[in-house]
Parts: C-alpha cells; sequence; structure tokens
C-alpha cells in the first residue's frame, strides 16, 4: 500500500534526497521520480529522506514525487528460479530483453516469476493435517535436475481446511488453513533479514570441488565460508567459475557483482552448454545467476549478494546444499564506498564506510549448515566462496582482511604462480583450512586412513622446500645434501603433479577423492622407495630418470574410473624399479 509521497530535494548520483517523508521507515523502498525509480531509504532525517537508487537517476529533476511503498527489498521465491538469470534487484533479465533494449532502461518493472505458469503440485499433505511453519506441503518438479519442496512459509501454523491436487498456478493458493490463511507457490522474503532455521550443525562434511589443492590440501567445509583474493590474472574468475560448473553442491547460485561484462558473457553462454560431471544433464537445471556488471548501478550492486543468499537460504531450507559464488566482493566493498561518500560519511580506511567489516558479516554469517523448519529432520547448507580483488594483490587491504575475519578457508592466489602458468595459482604457504581439525575424521573414514597422514606429509614436504630454497640461495643446489636434493625433487613433482590441475582437460577437471588419495600414495611411494635406494648409493640423478617419475606425471590423465587399476601398478612398478636400482 502506498503511504508517503513527497518530492525529490536533491540528487547526487545513485543518492537521493526526498522531503516531505515524514513518517517513513529505514530501510522501505520508494519509487522515485516520474519513471518510477526503485530505491531504499538508508537515512531520515525530520521530514528528509535518503535513498540509494537501484537504477540510473539520469534525467532526474528536483519536485519529481517520491513515493513510498513502506516494505523492505524482498525477492520473490518459489518454483521457476532455476535455469533463471537476474539483476540484483531479481529483475528477470531475459524478459527485459524480450523488450527489445539492450540495456536495462529506467522505470522497467518485471516480475521474478511467472505468476501464471502453472506447474503440476503433488500434496503430501491433506485435509485435517496440521501444518507447522517450514513444512512441505507438496512437490513440484521444477527442473529433470530438481525437486522443488513448496513450505509453509516461516509464521505460518495452523490445520488444513483444503490442499489442491492439480496443477496450480501462481496466482492461487495450494493449500487453505482452517484459519483462513492460505499458502501459495511463491514467498516474499526481505534480502537482508536471514530466513530461520531450527538449530545450526556443526561442519562435519568437506565441500568436494573436484579441485586437488583446495579438497586435499585446504578443504573447505560444506556450510562454511571460503575467500579467493588475488590480484588481477590470478584466474578470481576461473577458480569460481570451475567450482560453479564441477562443485558437488545440488544448487548453484552464482553471483557476478561488478565483474566486467565479457567474463559475465562467457558464464551466460557456457551455463546453458555445460553438462552436469554427475548427472549429464544441463548444468543449467541447477543453477540461478544474479548479474550485475561494472556498469550498471552501483546501489544495485550492493543488493545483489544479499539477494543471492536470501535465495540460497530458500533452497537450503527445502534440505538443499547450495553454493553460492560471489565475484567479486571488492566491486560489492566499492559500491558500498561510493554510496558511503555520496552521504558523505566519515570515511574509514582507504575511504571504506566503518560499517564495512559488520556488512560483511551480515552476508558471510548466512552461510552454515542447518535443521531446517518444520517436524523433519531435514538439514541443508550453505556454503559461500567469494572472491577478492585486492588492488595490487594488496592483501592488507580492508576488503581482504575484513573477510578474512569471517573466512574458515583462505586460498590466497599468487601472481608469480600464474605467471609461471601454475593453475589453479594457490600460494599453499599463505593459505589455510580451519576445518580440516573437524573433516579429519571423514577423510579417514570416508576416503582412506591413509589420506590425513598422507596430507600432512605434503604440507611439510612443501614447508621443507620452502626452507631449502632459502639455503639454495646462500651456497647453491650443488652444495645441498642428496636427501636434501631428494626432498627439493619429490616437492616439486607433488607440485607438478598433484597441486596443478587443468579445467581444460577433461579428465583433470574434477577428482574425485579416491583419485587425489591415490596420486598422493604414489608420490610418497616414490619418495619412500627413493630414500631407500639413496641409503644404499644409488646416484641421485638416476632416480629423477626414473620412468615411474613420469607415469607418476601423468596419472592426471587417468579417468577418475580407472585411477584403481592404474595406481595400483604403478605403486607396484616404483618399488620393483626403485628396489631393484644397484647401488653404483
Amino acid at each position: 500500500m502506498n503511504e508517503i509521497i513527497g518530492k525529490i530535494h536533491g540528487v547526487a548520483g545513485p543518492t537521493v534526497i526526498a522531503s516531505g517523508m515524514a513518517g517513513a521507515k529505514m530501510n522501505t523502498i520508494c519509487l522515485v521520480g516520474n519513471d518510477g525509480l526503485l530505491g531504499e531509504i538508508i537515512r531520515i532525517q525530520e521530514s528528509y529522506a535518503t535513498l540509494q537508487v537501484y537504477e540510473d537517476t539520469g534525467g532526474l529533476t528536483v519536485g519529481e514525487g517520491v513515493v513510498s511503498l513502506a516494505r523492505p527489498l524482498t525477492v520473490t521465491l518459489g518454483p521457476g528460479l532455476l535455469t533463471g538469470i537476474y539483476d540484483g534487484i531479481q529483475r528477470p533479465l531475459a524478459v527485459m530483453k524480450d523488450a527489445g533494449a539492450d540495456f536495462i532502461g529506467k522505470g522497467i518493472k518485471a516480475a521474478a516469476l511467472d505468476r501464471d505458469k502453472s506447474w503440476q503440485f503433488t500434496p503430501l499433505k491433506k485435509a485435517g493435517d496440521t501444518v507447522e511453519p517450514g513444512e512441505v506441503l507438496g512437490t513440484i518438479p521444477e527442473t529433470a535436475r530438481i525437486t522443488h519442496r513448496v513450505m509453509a512459509p516461516p509464521g505460518v501454523r495452523g490445520v488444513i481446511k483444503e490442499i489442491k491436487d492439480e496443477f496450480v498456478s501462481g496466482k492461487e493458493p495450494v493449500c487453505v488453513l482452517e484459519d483462513g490463511a492460505t499458502v501459495g507457490l511463491f514467498q516474499e522474503w526481505p534480502v537482508r533479514v536471514p530466513r530461520p532455521f531450527k538449530e545450526k550443525l556443526p561442519p562435519r562434511t568437506p565441500f568436494i570441488t573436484g579441485q586437488r589443492i583446495f579438497d586435499t590440501l585446504l578443504p573447505a567445509a560444506e556450510g562454511g565460508t571460503a575467500i579467493v583474493p588475488g590480484g588481477f590474472g590470478t584466474g578470481k574468475t576461473i577458480v569460481e567459475q570451475t567450482i560453479a560448473k564441477f562443485g558437488r553442491s545440488d544448487i548453484v547460485i552464482y553471483v557476478g557483482c561488478g565483474e566486467r561484462g565479457n567474463e559475465m558473457t562467457e558464464i551466460l553462454t557456457d551455463f546453458p552448454t555445460l553438462k552436469d560431471p554427475e548427472t549429464g544433464m544441463p548444468l543449467s537445471l541447477r543453477t540461478v545467476i544474479v548479474v550485475n556488471t561494472s556498469n550498471m548501478p552501483v546501489a544495485a550492486r550492493e543488493a545483489s549478494i544479499f539477494t543471492g543468499v536470501t535465495i540460497a537460504e530458500y533452497f537450503r531450507d527445502m534440505g538443499y546444499n547450495v553454493a553460492i559464488l560471489a565475484d567479486s566482493i571488492s566491486r560489492w566493498a566499492e559500491a558500498l564506498r561510493e554510496i558511503s561518500s555520496r552521504l558523505e560519511e566519515m570515511p574509514g580506511e582507504e575511504g571504506f564506510p566503518p560499517y564495512l567489516s559488520t556488512q560483511l558479516g551480515g552476508f558471510y554469517e548466512r552461510s552454515g549448515r542447518v535443521k531446517c523448519l518444520g517436524p523433519d529432520d531435514r538439514t541443508g547448507s550453505v556454503t559461500i566462496v567469494s572472491a577478492v580483488s585486492p588492488p595490487g594483490g594488496d592483501f592488507s587491504e580492508p576488503v581482504t582482511q575484513s573477510s578474512l575475519r569471517f573466512a574458515g578457508a583462505l586460498w590466497a592466489l599468487d601472481p608469480d604462480l600464474a605467471y609461471r602458468r601454475h593453475f589453479p595459482a594457490v600460494n599453499w604457504q599463505a593459505s589455510f583450512s580451519l576445518y580440516y581439525p573437524q573433516l579429519r575424521d571423514w577423510f579417514a573414514r570416508e576416503v582412506s586412513p591413509e589420506l590425513p597422514d598422507l596430507r600432512d606429509r605434503l604440507f611439510t614436504l612443501l614447508q621443507r622446500q620452502a626452507e631449502l630454497k632459502e639455503i639454495i640461495q646462500i651456497i647453491g643446489v650443488e652444495a645441498l645434501q642428496e636427501s636434501d636434493r631428494l626432498t627439493l625433487e619429490v616437492a616439486n613433482l607433488a607440485r607438478d603433479a598433484f597441486l596443478k590441475q587443468s579445467v581444460f582437460n577433461e579428465t583433470d577437471a574434477f577428482n574425485t577423492y579416491e583419485k587425489q588419495y591415490l596420486m598422493l600414495k604414489a608420490i610418497f611411494s616414490f619418495h619412500d622407495n627413493a630414500e631407500a635406494a639413496l641409503k644404499r648409493g644409488v646416484y641421485i640423478e638416476t632416480i629423477v630418470d626414473s620412468p615411474s617419475r613420469t607415469r607418476i606425471l601423468r596419472m592426471r590423465d587417468i579417468p577418475n574410473d580407472g585411477i584403481s587399476k592404474e595406481a595400483g601398478e604403478l605403486i607396484e612398478e616404483i618399488e620393483n624399479e626403485l628396489g631393484a636400482t644397484e647401488e653404483l
């Protein structure tokens, strides 16, 4: 209901000051100007309200009307979200494209979901049943990949008077309660308000990406947070896109926040053609894309990550494991900084507002693995992986440091590794995983009891390599003991065979945990047998030229389903080859 009508008093970029707004409430939305641009009230002073406008404010003039809608910015949740492509305030880009414009025009209104479309609803409840908040009332086959579970909204409870068992459109209720309340296919939810749940659960399961360095060395938990900071050209977007393509999650929400248009074009053109490696179905059947490119209004960019995480929470409440990929948080923070400067707020470090960390916390803390609302034992999760673009690759800048406060895993990208064509260009010395101690038992139980020890050995090997490199700069490699030279050679083997991974190689792009474990086992089988050969007096050059070393480098080309046999033969070959090498 439209309550308050004010007038434009002043305009500064995306910020509009309206007079005559006495009685307006913070964080409610308004229609601004003759074109009805969507804006949100972010400051109130006497009868003046300051709004951030989610559209281009060019052409607005003093005296145009401002209409308060007296409700917060919300998103529409329901069947039809999957395969959708939206802007930062959930306007469907496909619908706006059909309007014939190359760019989004001012004041365009488009429903996020088609309320006229009918869906086949299969009830799981009947008349007379009691309904609790979050309880699943029935299902809809939204895509061939995902079944949509129609839930009672939070706060709705009662006894069912009538429930449909037929095709239902978004305009009609699927369920009527005895007190007259109705439940439809769609829900409206404020983007800045976390959706409720029964209980938050500890991270006990890894978020599987198929990337060896992430899954084994620096794992993130399902329901956890990971940040991917890196300078220009280090491969942040490629990492995000790779996880979107190959990550083992039921639903993927990809938020392109302030990125270049050509990068988003690649996402929009690739996803409909890509196949889900688990099911062979189109990847888009489990994907929602939120797009806000660098030339779109900054206020909508600021809202885009909250739009994305609200959609993610909705699918989490159905009992799905959801991954939200934000690229990039730095562009979001720049939008926040621009809005703050228009408000003439006291700047903090590097011009960012003092509440930068608070706002970031409001986003990251919406991750987690939870028990969903409802009488059943559904669990769901939201895992957040966000790219950070620190200027000049300086990780001490405010956005990276603020994100580190909430990140359980840091995957730091190194320009030196990227320039050497080592991808993913993750600096394993600067990165960490706080989840590993909680996931160690899972690795031992679900993969192999040997995997945790092999992972620890790999870390120790890489740390020793770093120490030896400093010594080499002083005395040279020839002055090292042969055991130390062997350590360097095996560390280089681990780097080239295990830590490097090509997303353009169909066989290497996704590795199961079994393959990752067997690759590490082969590497350290080579290491142990080489050490034994050294003690027998075999020259280091002979060991390095071993044919089994080359076979280890080629393990990446072995398919996941054939790795067990091939790895067993390779380990046997290593033992026979190095064990039979005679003293020279």
